[in-house]
């Protein structure tokens, strides 16, 4: 007959509790605020958060309405249509390592097919959403009198603080160009990643502002991103003055395979941002929701405190 293991202790033998300490915190006898949910509260909570919401969605439909197209600090976008950016295996084609510099050979990562060519060379940087890149180029020209005058736009200081100094970097190196040597440029593009910016080495490679601007996808298939702010020097130093201006756009950007769309917008912000009513239609959307269910709540509670009140009397 086989020996059988025991489990039960034996004489003499401890063995660690296993019960939590006689604690308040592990006993849950911490105190507590427990709200009592009275009609009252209910329905002012309901009818707060309506107005509440109602009164920040119509200020910010106003605001993004008084949005002006010429004068002032003039912001450049470029518009899509029917593009969708938010496709899950297009947001996530990307290599957030290689874009931080620490290595621009990836071999292995959500960047397929875009990673390598046959030949083993790299792509850099890798994946769709870089490959994808809009590449369109647009200058602003000023007609005065029998004259064209070019429009100075300003190509950095377009992305966010934290995008350029904290999620891109390039690759350490001497200069930009031989830290990119052995790679090449994806598919799509008509030059490599260190010759987006020939004029200033400083927006240039990762850490280009219209690269960094492009990477930060977008939520909706219809969208805008910032291309170029104009600068406010001489006869613009007051924004845009009033007259005929003309666009010279080099087509580079296909868009007839998506039956997408392109635009070119010249606009100013406010205080709310630009010109886009899409927060203040949902403050609006929520207040309205809110204000409905509290006054769906007040017709319930009506009407069965008057079935309550009719059988008390029978």
């Amino acid at each position: 007959m086989k020996n059988k293991t025991s489990f039960l202790p034996q004489e003499g033998e401890t063995h660690p509790s296993r019960c939590p300490d006689n604690s308040a915190f592990k006993q849950q006898k911490l105190p507590a605020w427990k709200p009592q949910l009275t009609l009252a509260t209910v329905l002012s909570t309901f009818f707060l958060t309506g107005a509440l919401c109602l009164s920040v969605g119509v200020c910010l439909i106003l605001s993004a309405n008084s949005v002006r197209e010429i004068q002032g600090d003039v912001f450049m976008y470029y518009g899509l249509q029917n593009f969708y950016q938010n496709h899950r295996r297009y947001m996530v084609s990307r290599s957030d390592a290689q874009l931080l510099g620490q290595n621009v050979n990836i071999q292995k990562s959500y960047c397929a097919p875009f990673t390598t060519y046959q030949n083993g060379t790299p792509m850099a940087p890798c994946g769709a959403i870089a490959n994808s890149m809009f590449n369109d180029t647009i200058d602003l020209f000023y007609n005065i009198n029998s004259s064209v005058v070019q429009v100075p736009l300003l190509k950095t200081g377009n992305s966010w603080w934290t995008d350029k100094n904290v999620k891109f970097r390039n690759p350490k190196s001497y200069n930009v160009s031989s830290a990119f040597a052995e790679t090449a440029r994806p598919p799509y593009w008509q030059k490599p990643v260190y010759l987006l910016d020939e004029e200033d080495e400083k927006n240039n490679g990762y850490v280009n502002d219209d690269f960094i601007i492009w990477m930060r996808v977008s939520a909706f298939a219809t969208f805008r991103n910032l291309y170029r702010r104009v600068s406010r020097v001489r006869q613009f130093v007051n924004g845009l003055p009033a007259g005929n201006y003309t666009f010279h756009i080099s087509y580079n950007f296909p868009v007839s395979k998506f039956k997408g769309r392109k635009h070119v917008i010249l606009s100013t912000v406010v205080w709310s941002g630009g010109s886009n009513p899409f927060l203040g239609i949902a403050y609006v959307v929520s207040g309205t929701a809110a204000a409905l269910t509290g006054f769906v709540i007040t017709a319930i509670h009506l009407k069965l405190r008057k079935k309550k009140t009719y059988f008390q009397k029978e």
